[in-house]
This record gives structure tokens, C-alpha cells and sequence, in this order.
């Protein structure tokens, strides 16, 4: 279940982030994953949900996720987001993006003094 490591990943970054910018409590955490990736997001969210339940830090935060489409590139020229045959040449393109996963934004509480 590589699930567990991806929402490990990102409770990890976020936290780290947090703690780099003198947080007091992280809000939200926004995630791209691209469609190529091959992860279910409602796993990821439920075992960050998971392994936050215990961090002072990060309690109650929540994981939001956007869903990155493919984008292509082929050889011959074409782009666009067919994943499988260039309609162009009839050729594997390269996937160029919505293989990632991405920590794009957290959102935190910080101290006024």
C-alpha cells in the first residue's frame, strides 16, 4: 500500500514546513496529484487523518487535493493529453505531466508575538 507512504510524505512536509515557519497549528494542507499516479485520495486522506490524530501541530488539519491531468509530448511534435498512442504518429508520447504528487500549499497558524 504505497497510499501509507504518500500520506506519510505529506504529513511529513507539512509538518516540517510548519515548524520551519514558527507555526502554532496547521489548518490545511493542499496536494496535486496527478491522474498518472496511480494513488487513491481518499486513501491518502484518511491516513493522514490518521497519522495527525496525535500531533499537537497538526490535529485537526485538513488535506485537500487537486487531480492533475495527464500532458504529453511526443517526438513528432504533438502535445496534448493522450496518454497512450500519439494521434499524430501512432508512437508512445512521453508523459510530461500527472505522474507527480505535489505539496502545493499549507495553510497555518502563527503566534503575534
Amino acid at each position: 500500500m504505497h497510499e501509507f507512504g504518500i500520506a506519510y510524505d505529506v504529513y511529513a512536509t507539512a509538518r516540517r514546513a510548519a515548524l520551519e515557519h514558527t507555526a502554532r497549528e496547521v489548518k490545511k494542507v493542499c496536494v496535486e496529484i496527478g491522474e498518472m499516479a496511480m494513488v487513491n485520495p481518499e486513501q491518502v486522506k484518511f491516513l493522514f487523518e490518521t497519522l495527525i490524530e496525535e500531533d499537537p501541530l497538526m490535529k485537526g488539519a485538513s488535506l485537500e487535493w487537486r487531480t492533475v491531468p495527464p500532458s504529453t509530448r511526443c517526438p513528432c511534435g504533438y502535445e496534448g493529453n493522450e496518454r497512450f498512442v500519439c494521434p499524430q504518429c501512432g508512437s508512445l508520447p512521453e508523459l510530461v505531466r500527472g505522474r507527480e504528487i505535489i505539496v502545493t500549499n499549507i495553510e497555518i497558524e502563527v503566534s503575534d508575538e
